[in-house]
């Protein structure tokens, strides 16, 4: 008698303990999954930076009502530097006394400089307490500049000798030279502030303000850095 045939036995498969170390990865490396995003969204290498937006528009709130408060100072100083129109009467007329004078223009002047100064100023600080950009601050240094421009024009005006030319005449009599209302002739001077607040601002943030961070190459490919 001859003994059964032993079937012929599968062959061996190492467990994945004794697998070399190129096997044991059911993966190749080039298939493996990219790093883990850096921050929310998904980006890579950037960070939220700065407040939120609610206090942005707050600070921008700030800044416009103190803005708008300093156009009060803006008009004291305006009604004591402006040079005074002189005008005098002949009983039946007002007239310039002196025709070719500049005092008008001075007037205007000192309101457009005065304003530049202001938007300087204004600029200067809100850079220094916030060292930053954005949409809210423009849009407050604007406002803010506009409604301190109007507030100081009433105010120098209400400071100012009585609108009433008629009545000052008769008051002070003929031929005594009085001082003309002050008037503010070039209305766009009501625009000086803001603007020599945003052109400020906009130098002192370009060439002083942060950054944004330069996105690594590397940390945003899914192959990992390049061989050397």
């Amino acid at each position: 008698m001859t003994a059964p045939l032993t079937p012929p036995q599968p062959p061996h498969r190492p467990s994945p303990d004794q697998q070399p170390p190129e096997y044991q990865s059911p993966h190749p490396a080039w298939q493996a999954s990219p790093p883990a995003a850096a921050g929310a969204g998904g980006s890579v290498g950037y960070q939220e930076d700065g407040p939120g937006m609610k206090t942005e528009l707050r600070e921008a709130g700030v800044i416009a009502l103190a803005m708008a408060l300093g156009g009060l100072l803006l008009g004291v100083l305006w009604w004591w530097l402006a040079p005074e129109v002189p005008l005098v009467s002949d009983s039946s007329a007002v007239y310039l006394k002196d025709t070719e004078g500049e005092q008008a223009i001075g007037v205007d002047g000192t309101f457009t400089l005065l304003a530049l100064g202001f938007g300087l100023v204004s600029a200067l600080v809100v850079f220094v307490l916030r060292r930053r950009g954005g949409i809210p601050i423009v849009v407050a240094l604007t406002v803010g500049g506009v409604v301190g421009s109007l507030l100081a024009w009433r105010l120098g005006i209400w400071l100012g000798p009585t609108q009433d030319v008629a009545a000052h005449a008769r008051e002070v009599g003929r031929g005594v030279t009085f001082a003309a209302p002050l008037e503010l002739g070039a209305k766009g001077a009501l625009l000086a502030w803001s603007l020599g607040a945003l052109v400020v601002h906009l130098g002192l943030t370009a060439l002083f303000g942060p950054r944004d961070p330069e996105p690594d190459p590397c940390a945003q490919s899914p192959y990992g850095a390049p061989p050397a």
